[in-house]
């Protein structure tokens, strides 16, 4: 399946104050990542919501293995792991400047119609290019 790189510094304001990424930051740091993933698609999930649809997280599991640390340079790794319908779902990896795995994740978000609120299919032009 696809996947992604994502380069992110640890900012000061990201950390405590013994200088360790708060738990909280690395479900922004998916989030960049995933966003990207679908920018390097050419898909514009400011256009998908303009288009009328919006894609909630419904799941997120996080397993922290190591700190991340102010000013370090992490790489998020992103991958599709199955082809979307009404949802898709993404495996991470993050790694510092070792490459030791410091963190592991998985995100699973639906397809939601932003009128009706109800869930709808994955939309053709996504489809595509995931299969490419």
């Amino acid at each position: 399946m696809k996947s992604d790189e994502t380069l992110i510094r640890v900012r000061y304001g990201e950390t405590d104050q013994m200088g360790v990424v708060h738990h909280g930051n690395y479900a922004l740091y998916l989030e960049l990542a995933r966003i990207e993933w679908l920018r390097k698609l050419g898909i514009s999930y400011k256009k998908m919501e303009e288009d009328g649809i919006m894609l909630p997280v419904i799941s997120l599991s996080i397993n922290f293995k190591k700190s991340a640390c102010y000013d370090d340079v992490i790489k998020v790794k992103t991958q599709l792991k199955k082809i979307p319908t009404a949802t898709i779902e993404f495996e991470y990896e993050i790694t510092n400047e070792n490459d030791e795995i410091i963190t592991t994740a998985n995100t699973v978000l639906a397809f939601i119609d932003i009128k009706s609120k109800r869930p709808v299919r994955v939309p053709k032009f996504i489809l595509d290019s995931v299969k490419e």
